[in-house]
Parts: C-alpha cells; structure tokens; sequence
C-alpha cells in the first residue's frame, strides 16, 4: 500500500529501537491527526498503531470504528493485542464521556478485549485517586463469582480491579485478600526485582503499606 508523504515521514523514524518516549515525542509533535492516525493504523504494524492511537481524535471515535479497531488488535500476537487495547482504554475511550458511556456496556460483551476493557476501566478509577463508584459491591460479587471462569486476559483485569478495590476501599480490603487466597491466581507468579506482584494478598499489601509510608 501506497502511504501519503506525510506517513511516509512517520514510518521513516520507527523501528525496532523506537521506545514509547520517542512514540510519545512524535505524537507531542503532530498533536491530532486523525486522518494521519488511520493511515498509520492501515500498516497493521505495532508501533505505528500505538502512535496512532496517540494521535486519533476522539470525537471521530465511532462505536462501528472503535468495534473495527477491536477486531484489527485481535490479530496481534499476546503482548502486542494487550497493549494496544490497554493503550487504547487509557489514551482514548477513558477520555470522553461517550466513549466511556460505552466501555460501561462491555461487561458481558462478546470480545474478551472488550471486557477486559470494562474490568480495567473500572480499576483505573480508583487507581487513579477518584471518589470510588457507588457500584463497588456489585463489581466485586461479580468479580468472586466469575474471575475463575474467564478468559486470562480478563480474569487478570478482573484481579486488578479487586487489588484496587482493596487498596483504596478498607471496608472490602479483607474480602479481597480472602480471594486471592481462595482462588490462588497468581500466587506462584515470578516477578522481576522492583516489580508488584499480582497475588492480590501481597499486592494489596505492599500497596496499601506504600500509601501509608507517603503520608
């Protein structure tokens, strides 16, 4: 496929030694494009599609295109599929209310991406240091009767919205950590030095002992 000069131009400074601060750098540079943005999302490349994402418009951002972005990060491979839609959660749909009012239906929805989105949405507003949502006990009665029988890119959105629904919500912090003990997700999981576990005992722990400590 034939690329406008202007993706052309952007194609000729990504490689394989790119790193998301250069991705970072040159979507600081080009601001919006969304047009620029599709062309580079056409490659089917990885980097040229996180760099996309930085510089979609989201007010361009239909439901149809958001279901056909879905389905073109589906056929990447693991790491890459995860990124993209997590990348995508972050630096898009969380930004507007209406794509918001949308992640909000994927609970129950066909895609394991879309639902993995729904899960780590829902983390992310605690995580970030908002007034957690009123639907706190319902999220996490789901959450102790379904994680088990999912999918692994979503059962582990789901553990991390009990990890944040345990860090910032004392009330539930026992129940989180009694599921993470009845369920044992994660348990055997070997981390690099300076990283946080996933077993939500230890992580909720070592969270909630570095909130103290920055007190």
């Amino acid at each position: 496929m034939k690329h406008s000069s202007k993706a052309g131009n952007i194609l000729a400074q990504i490689n394989t030694e790119t790193k998301l601060g250069d991705l970072r750098k040159i979507a600081s540079e080009i601001k919006k494009d969304h047009e620029l943005a599709l062309e580079l999302w056409s490659t089917g490349q990885f980097l040229p599609r996180q760099l996309a994402i930085l510089i979609m418009d989201k007010r361009q951002l239909s439901q149809e295109l958001i279901y056909s972005l879905d389905n073109d990060i589906r056929q990447h491979n693991g790491d890459e599929k995860l990124q993209l839609i997590d990348w995508l959660m972050a630096n898009q749909l969380s930004k507007d209310k209406r794509t918001i009012s949308l992640m909000e239906t994927w609970e129950n929805s066909q895609s394991a991406l879309q639902r993995r989105v729904f899960w780590y949405y829902q983390a992310r507003l605690r995580w970030v240091g908002q007034t957690p949502s009123p639907n706190t006990e319902e999220l996490l009665s789901k959450i102790e009767t379904n994680i088990e029988k999912e999918v692994p890119e979503v059962q582990w959105a789901m553990n991390f919205t009990a990890a944040q629904i345990g860090i910032f919500e004392e009330k539930y912090r026992s129940r989180c950590i009694a599921l993470g003990e009845r369920t044992g997700l994660y348990k055997d999981e070997i981390v690099a030095k300076n990283c946080t576990p996933s077993y939500l005992p230890k992580l909720i722990a070592i969270q909630v002992d570095k909130y103290r400590s920055a007190r």
